[in-house]
């Protein structure tokens, strides 16, 4: 997928003086033919290569007001950055003014009062780091070097989702730069529907300068029990049926989620293993260590894994594991999807297309939502998809350019055999460009409350780089 080129507004008024912007921020403003313009507008997902008009790495709050004025005083189009990992891309836009947060990068921990504040340009490494040195952690993704600001807008399905619930059900508020370039702070009590909207609709609202969230005491002092358990490709089938059956069984403290991967050609993996497909599902166990003998009983006793590879680790290293096998730079294709259930049907997919994973890199997973997640009502957050099901995931990647057909094929045959199977909608996280139907289905009953927050918060739909919902009208 290349870059989009956007459509000039109605009314847009040619060549703005972004000299003039430059002039009043703090941060650096980078334009094109600036020795730092092509890394400045790179992302995660290297299929990505959009050439914004100016990218303002915003040092503060103020910076983001002046930026987001700016824009709406030209007609320019918005987008807004954290952690660049978004699988669309929608950090950076053609001839767009990009809002870079990644230089506002400040956490602070109560400990006494369990939560943490961060600035909305964070990773979940730096909350992890900040956080697991109390022996604490707020419910996040997979992945360390994720941005805070997407993870969460979208919903943070995670390790620990089934214990303490979606990121979104541990935000307690956020800080935001509506679209006129007000400032207002989102939460129970202020601005309520806004808040209700942030958790799970995505960038539609503003620009999240700062979240604060729940944390919560895992494991022993910070330390889980975690890793991967690893089957040969051939038991996948009743791998899956084993673990359709046993998850809902298992104490709140244990989760894992369950993938077809290519085993990578790297300690610690054995060697013998190395590049052989197989069936995985990594581990995560945050309660008293007194009772993690019982509990992972049946983990460690089921089929003849090829590898178990639980072992004791603070949380933040088995949050940052697959951040090596995962740099930023490479090529991504995504397809996505939420499942109710992991069906024979199903299974008869996976089977095919985990046999044909065309790169050492691509991969499907399966992240449960089950547990307290699944406690909180549809219509609580704008995140609807609460019924104890997986969100589920395929992804074509690989570092060669040369190859972007070959992972974008394999990802859209495996999605389009496997879309029957699901309950429509998909994780607005794992979601490329497809479309406005996508979007709702994506949101269910929901799509029509956050359309009229649109319409209260942003009229003009100014923040439309994203999985956008249009303003009711």
């Amino acid at each position: 997928m290349t870059g989009t080129t956007s459509s000039p507004r109605a009314g847009q008024q040619p060549g703005p003086d972004y000299a003039e912007l430059a002039a009043t921020l703090r941060g650096p403003t980078i334009r094109p033919g600036d020795p730092a313009y092509d890394s400045a507008r790179a992302v995660y997902n290297a299929m990505i290569d959009r050439r914004p008009a100016a990218i303002a790495r915003c040092a503060d709050v103020a910076d983001v007001i002046t930026c987001v004025r700016f824009a709406r005083e030209h007609g320019i189009d918005l987008a807004v950055r954290g952690g660049g990992h978004n699988a669309g891309g929608l950090g950076v836009w053609d001839d767009a003014l990009v809002i870079d947060l990644s230089a506002m990068r400040s956490t602070t921990v109560d400990p006494a009062g369990h939560t943490v504040r961060v600035d909305g340009g964070c990773t979940w490494g730096d909350v992890d780091h900040a956080t697991v040195a109390f022996g604490m952690a707020t419910p996040s993704g997979f992945i360390a070097s994720t941005g805070v600001g997407g993870l969460t807008l979208g919903g943070g399905v995670g390790y620990l989702t089934r214990r303490f619930g979606l990121t979104v059900d541990n935000l307690l508020s956020a800080d935001v730069v509506l679209a006129d370039g007000t400032f207002v702070t989102a939460s129970p009590t202020s601005h309520p529907d806004l808040f209700w909207a942030l958790r799970g609709g995505g960038g539609n609202f503003g620009v999240v300068t700062s979240f604060r969230f729940a944390c919560h005491e895992i494991g022993d002092h910070g330390v889980v029990i975690g890793g991967p358990v690893l089957y040969d490709l051939a038991d996948t089938a009743e791998v899956m049926r084993w673990y359709r059956e046993l998850l809902p069984s298992l104490p709140e403290e244990l989760s894992g989620w369950l993938g077809l991967i290519t085993i990578p050609p790297a300690p610690p993996f054995p060697e013998h293993l190395w590049g052989r497909k197989a069936c995985a599902i990594v581990w995560c166990y945050t309660g008293s260590h007194d009772s993690a003998d019982e509990v992972l009983a049946p983990i460690r006793e089921f089929g003849s894994p090829l590898l178990v590879g639980l072992h004791p680790m603070p949380f933040t290293v088995l949050q940052s594991a697959f951040d090596g096998l995962y740099p930023a730079g490479l090529q991504w294709y995504w397809r996505a999807d939420f499942f109710n259930e992991i069906s024979e049907r199903a299974i008869d997919v996976h089977l095919t297309y985990g046999a044909l994973l065309p790169t050492g890199h691509s991969t499907m997973h399966l992240y449960p939502i089950d547990g307290a997640a699944m406690r909180v009502p549809d219509d609580a957050t704008a995140f609807a998809y609460r019924n104890g099901g997986w969100a589920g995931v395929i992804v074509g990647v690989d570092p060669d350019p040369a190859n972007a057909d070959l992972i974008s094929d394999w990802a859209k045959r495996y999605w389009r055999d496997l879309h029957p199977t699901s309950a429509g909608g998909a994780y607005v996280n794992f979601m490329m460009d497809e479309g406005a139907d996508r979007v709702r289905a994506s949101y269910r009953g929901n799509y029509d409350r956050l359309a009229e927050v649109k319409a209260r918060y942003d009229p003009g739909n100014h923040f439309h780089v994203n999985q956008n919902i249009a303003p009711a009208r």
